[in-house]
């Protein structure tokens, strides 16, 4: 069983804020550092400093060499990433005095995937192995359709929630990884059970694990449901905080362990992320998860 994530590769600007910018206010910020991430880049690394291979497909632009490093650095195979003219996708991060954060995506290089890509990418890996997706490239139903046609298990964060998604057909993922906000996009429901209830109803063959900030999270598929609470820490930067959660977690699939205990390594991952700056660099390694005092 072979893990391809296939997604986007960023350039995150990050600024220090006291609060988040609002309407019509100009705003100094208190610092600014550049970063690696896109969720597709940081899912790959969780996945491979949790332990597991992963092979990450996507496209990068100008600039993009550091965004290789990082991923050969990690540990990540990076085979299937190609190169194309214009900017790389990027991020403007505000982060204020409370670790919370808001993201401004352009999408650059990220959004000129083609169907030739894609196929070139897919004739690589066959029934049985895992697709991992998120919403920041494009042709993501072409992608998906493909995908399912060649049996491959198909694993989709929907994040960011837009129109896109929409010509996407979700009956054909068999697991989704979604915080609340996008769990009430997705059903229309304002409540997490209410949530859950509806994703039951809508995808009654999905596994879904549905992440709720400091209220922990929770599993649930056919047959049963889980809850995980979280490990308290003082938070610094939540940027990669449910991409660290998703790599473990698929990892822990991988290494045949339950679902209780996978919950558990994910939220202990996901608690060290949200203590650290930055996106991929805020990433744990899986023996600081291990020994990680909390």
């Amino acid at each position: 069983m072979k893990v391809l994530n296939f997604g986007s590769l960023n350039l995150d600007y990050v600024y220090a804020v006291d609060h988040m910018v609002t309407p019509g206010e100009t705003l100094s910020s208190g610092g600014m550092q550049t970063f690696c991430g896109g969720k597709g880049l940081n899912q790959s690394i969780a996945l491979a400093k949790a332990g597991a291979e992963v092979f990450h497909a996507g496209l990068v632009g100008d600039g993009g060499d550091i965004l290789l490093d990082v991923c050969r650095n990690a540990g990540v195979n990076s085979d299937y990433i190609s190169r194309v003219e214009g900017p790389c996708g990027h991020t403007i991060i505000q982060v204020d005095r409370n670790g919370q954060n808001c993201i401004l995506l352009y999408g650059g290089a990220n959004r000129k995937v083609t169907e030739e890509y894609v196929n070139q990418v897919l004739a690589n890996f066959h029934s049985g192995d895992i697709l991992l997706l998120q919403n920041e490239i494009n042709l993501l139903d072409y992608i998906i359709k493909r995908a399912y046609e060649k049996k491959l298990t198909i694993i989709l964060n929907p994040s960011p929630y837009n129109e896109a998604l929409k010509s996407c057909d979700f009956n054909k993922v068999s697991m989704f990884l979604l915080n609340e906000v996008e769990g009430a996009q997705v059903t229309g429901q304002p409540e997490p059970e209410e949530i859950l209830e509806e994703l039951r109803r809508l995808y009654p063959d999905a596994k879904i694990i549905l992440t709720l900030g400091s209220a922990g999270a929770v599993y649930q598929d056919a047959k049963v449901q889980y809850r995980q609470s979280i490990f308290p820490v003082k938070a610094v930067d939540t940027t990669a905080a449910g991409d660290t959660f998703t790599g473990y977690f698929i990892a822990s699939i991988l290494e045949g362990m339950s679902v209780p205990d996978g919950l558990r390594m994910a939220a202990r991952a996901s608690s060290v992320a949200v203590s650290r700056a930055g996106a991929a660099a805020s990433i744990p390694l899986r023996r600081e998860v291990d020994e990680y005092n909390i």
